[in-house]
């Protein structure tokens, strides 16, 4: 992203928040993006929030924490941090093929999750209820990556086996009216201004969520934990779970069936790449190259002819931006639709990593095989936050 692009990037969220209501500023001309001040981090710099922040009738810290979440809300920024008196320090991802696969390669689970905390503090509510229950540990795990301090609460202990068996925790009882007291380091957080090192006067005020999705309309436990968590954590929290055993059959019609095995087929292939004498390293994998994917039908290497290299290097560019999308809507729904975006554009990449015949070991294929171990990096990590296991053998 050049300077140019990432001006642009930075209008593009005050854009955002004025349509949306969070600015009510006239957005300006042009963004000035300059390299980091000292004090200063990242790879650019802007003054926007400073700009803005008469107009707005707001601090600028304020402002620049509003500009922030849109523009971690961009494909290719990695971090946005503010410093002194609200400068917007903008970190951004090497966007070329190899430079996402180190970095993939490089964060392991991690990739996508914030480095720091936030200082959001999020207290989550649920009823009674297996899959509120269940949604609301799926959202904690994913507001845990994007740096919030997150405290669960149900008014009623949760049954022994949603929590044995479907691995959802809960920290205490509570109402939404009077939410489970939030600890940090042990020592309860009684207001937003308690001098803590993740509630701070400048911190976000906390935030009180009342998960309330579509209930289960049976017992989700007789298909053991990771069936019954997808079962309950695909669907969006608007619409009624399927409880049956379509989630256990092993089958390209099983949604969860295909992201588990797309992942187990990239650490076999890393098996057989070794058997045959190399590993992978990051490398130029081109949407146009054929043995990259990107073909016609009747190729044998074609699988779907629809989906290129291009669409999985960019399924896995896009983990950032959706984790993040899914933290602030409280949709872990979000992130397992992406999975099987991820599932299906690797598996249809995955037949073409390996050497055919008599063909000898490459730079190529090397590169081939390290997107193939991002992929099955971004699946593996994707399902560790659903609370579901990614085995390495199918």
């Amino acid at each position: 992203m050049t300077p140019v692009e990432l001006s642009r990037t930075v209008l593009r969220a005050v854009r955002r928040a004025v349509d949306g209501g969070e600015l009510s500023v006239t957005v300006p001309g042009r963004a000035v993006v300059t390299p980091p001040g000292p004090g200063g981090c990242g790879d650019y710099a802007t003054n926007i929030a400073l700009q803005l922040a008469r107009p707005a009738g707001q601090p600028s810290a304020k402002v620049a924490e509003i500009l922030r979440p849109h523009l971690l809300d961009t494909p290719g920024v990695t971090d946005v941090v503010v410093t002194g008196p609200g400068f917007l320090n903008i970190s951004l991802r090497d966007t070329t093929p190899a430079g996402l696969v180190e970095e993939i390669l490089r964060r392991g689970l991690r990739y996508g999750h914030s480095d720091r905390p936030t200082g959001q503090i999020v207290r989550l509510h649920a009823p009674h209820e297996v899959r509120a229950v269940v949604v609301m540990d799926a959202i904690a795990r994913i507001l845990v990556s994007q740096g919030a301090l997150v405290r669960t609460s149900s008014q009623t202990p949760p049954r022994p086996e949603w929590t044995d068996l479907l691995g959802a925790h809960v920290d205490a009882s509570g109402t939404p009216e009077a939410p489970a007291p939030l600890h940090v380091d042990g020592r309860p957080v009684a207001a937003p201004a308690d001098p803590t090192p993740s509630a701070t006067p400048d911190a976000p005020a906390p935030l009180d969520v009342d998960v309330r999705p579509v209930p289960a309309p049976a017992d989700p436990t007789p298909l053991g934990r990771d069936a019954a968590r997808w079962a309950l954590l695909h669907p969006a929290a608007h619409d009624r779970p399927r409880i049956t055993d379509e989630h256990l059959v092993q089958r390209e019609s099983n949604p969860l069936f295909r992201v588990r095995y797309a992942h187990a087929r990239t650490r076999a292939l890393r098996r057989n790449a070794a058997d045959l004498g190399f590993d992978p390293h990051p490398g130029d994998v081109r949407p146009g190259d054929p043995h990259a994917g990107d073909v016609g039908p009747g190729d044998p290497h074609s699988g779907d002819p629809q989906v290129t290299a291009g669409v999985l290097i960019a399924a896995l560019a896009d983990h950032p931006r959706i984790l993040g999308a899914a933290a602030r809507a409280h949709a872990p729904d979000r992130l397992a639709r992406h999975l099987v975006t991820v599932a299906d554009a690797t598996l249809a990449f995955l037949p073409t990593v390996l050497p055919l015949g008599d063909e000898k070991p490459s730079v190529a294929h090397r590169s081939r095989l390290a997107l193939a171990e991002a992929a099955g990096t971004v699946l593996a990590g994707g399902l560790t936050l659903l609370g579901i296991d990614a085995p390495d053998h199918i």
